[in-house]
């Protein structure tokens, strides 16, 4: 016996493996699912919570005050008198968009009056308060 002869092939198998590909998918959604948290960046301040209506999404600087009362423009750490003397500058880099300011719940009234002030000092007359929006009970 010669073994098989080279027109006696094996069939051709049309099948497609997609266990490995669902396992990459699993995997990558995974990976996804933790790193979309992270990407939303930003300083984690507690916003109060307000009846607002959302916010259309726009260019400009977001200006966030955390607990401790540190200034944050888009994430970078200011002092105050650096902040009141450079926010105009700050808002036309990045195309004069208005400001929106973020802060804290548990942040004084009187600091988020002299950071308007500052702003509105400067000639800035767009700003905008955020606050979270009420959920319904």
């Amino acid at each position: 016996m010669r073994g098989r002869r080279r027109t006696e092939r094996l069939a051709v198998n049309g099948e497609i493996n997609v266990v490995s590909l669902i396992d990459v998918m699993m995997l990558l959604m995974v990976i996804f699912m933790i790193t979309a948290p992270i990407m939303q960046g930003g300083v984690d301040v507690a916003l109060p919570r307000a009846d607002v209506a959302p916010l259309e999404p726009k260019s400009g600087v977001v200006v966030t005050v955390d607990r401790d009362g540190r200034i944050f423009v888009d994430d970078v750490p200011f002092a105050f008198e650096e902040f009141a003397g450079g926010v105009k500058a700050l808002v036309e880099r990045k195309g004069g968009g208005g400001v929106y300011l973020r802060a804290d719940e548990g942040v004084p009234y009187g600091t988020v009056v002299r950071l308007v002030a500052a702003m509105k000092a400067q000639g800035i007359t767009e700003v905008g308060l955020v606050a979270e929006p009420e959920s319904p009970q």
